[in-house]
């Protein structure tokens, strides 16, 4: 899967990892997805689907999509949406309309470190010299900078009537018609991670649940949250709170069938790709030394293009990483992790 990336790892410290879902998260990830212009034609939704929920949208929910596009607001729902474990969109609305204007605008702002806490303060009294700090500081950004000047400048009224707005017109259009089936799918998705929770290390769970994050322990960070989404598929996105990270992964294809024996995609892969004898000495060559393309090419006497080939099918089941000096290395903790997958695959219900 892919990741939406901003965070640093700098440490080795210890986390919980909890999984929590819900059709508010669908909503307000499917909000993000819909309005993400450089990423729309890459998502799994079939254009054919995503034309007929477009033609569904009345001219206010439009606008309201535009207005998202133009201010990132489904950063600000998703904020609100980790205050509390919202049970149905109309405790979401009546929270919303209780939130003081500053109340509102501190959730929106997301977590950048208790370093910040003072310029962020100065942002919500309208400081414009803590915006311009702020701003620096988060340049590197796609949209940070601008999302921060739009939530300094912004009426509470205005972002509020948007917020509920913009997430019933989506719940209503979007998730509503589908409420059984997607329901399924996130709750058999939560199970059947959680049924996994305990089998493997914070670490190996969390590479295992996304499809590939590897997420090694940040200072301060005492629990990771995974939510799965369905809509955004097949992209993660990775979000900062105080003391928490948060992973909206994508759900895995075997919560989507409708077979009951349907095994981990991950899983199929990884066997897929040692199933060949040509793959299995690349990975014996570069566990004894890392390796470039141009010298694996070498040593098996084949052809550039067909060691190329090879190489991708084991980058695609994450058995080797590109290392520097554009060499491959074996990912032995995938390895390891083989007969235990299999094993709980097989010992599944």
């Amino acid at each position: 899967m892919e990741l939406f990336s901003a965070g640093t790892k700098i440490s080795r410290e210890k986390y919980s990892v909890e999984v929590k879902c819900s059709l508010l998260w669908e909503s307000a990830l499917g909000i993000a997805a819909i309005t993400n212009e450089s990423l729309i034609n890459t998502l799994e939704i079939s254009k054919k689907n995503r034309k007929s929920i477009e033609q569904a949208l009345s001219p206010m929910m439009v606008e309201h999509l535009e207005y998202v596009k133009e201010h990132n607001t489904w950063k600000t729902l998703l904020q609100i949406l980790h205050q509390e474990d919202f049970e149905h969109l109309t405790s979401f609305i009546d929270y919303v309309n209780s939130l003081s204007s500053k109340r509102l605008k501190s959730i929106a702002i997301p977590y950048l470190g208790e370093e910040y806490n003072d310029l962020i303060s100065e942002l919500l009294e309208g400081s414009e010299k803590g915006l311009k700090k702020l701003q620096k500081i988060t340049k590197n950004h796609p949209f940070l900078p601008s999302y921060l000047k739009y939530i300094r400048d912004v009426s509470a009224e205005e972002l509020k009537s948007h917020l509920v707005e913009v997430m019933a017109g989506w719940f209503e259009t979007v998730i509503e018609p589908e409420k059984d089936k997607l329901s399924a799918i996130l709750l058999t998705d939560k199970d059947s991670k959680e049924n996994m929770l305990n089998n493997l290390e914070p670490e190996e769970f969390i590479e295992w649940a996304t499809d590939g994050i590897k997420y090694a322990p940040e200072p301060n960070v005492h629990k990771v949250i995974l939510i799965p989404h369905y809509f955004y598929r097949p992209w993660n996105v990775e979000a900062d709170l105080d003391g928490v990270k948060v992973f909206y992964y994508a759900v895995a294809n075997e919560s989507i069938s409708n077979e009951k024996f349907v095994p981990n995609k991950q899983l199929v892969q990884r066997y897929k790709a040692l199933g060949d004898e040509t793959r299995l000495k690349i990975l014996k060559m570069i566990k004894e030394e890392h390796l470039s393309l141009q010298e694996l090419t070498a040593e098996l006497k084949l052809g550039k293009t067909t060691v190329h080939h090879h190489l991708k099918i084991l980058k695609s089941a994450r058995l080797v990483t590109q290392v520097s000096n554009n060499k491959y290395d074996i990912n032995q903790s995938a390895i390891d992790f083989l007969p235990t997958d299999l094993s709980l695959y097989l010992d599944s219900e």
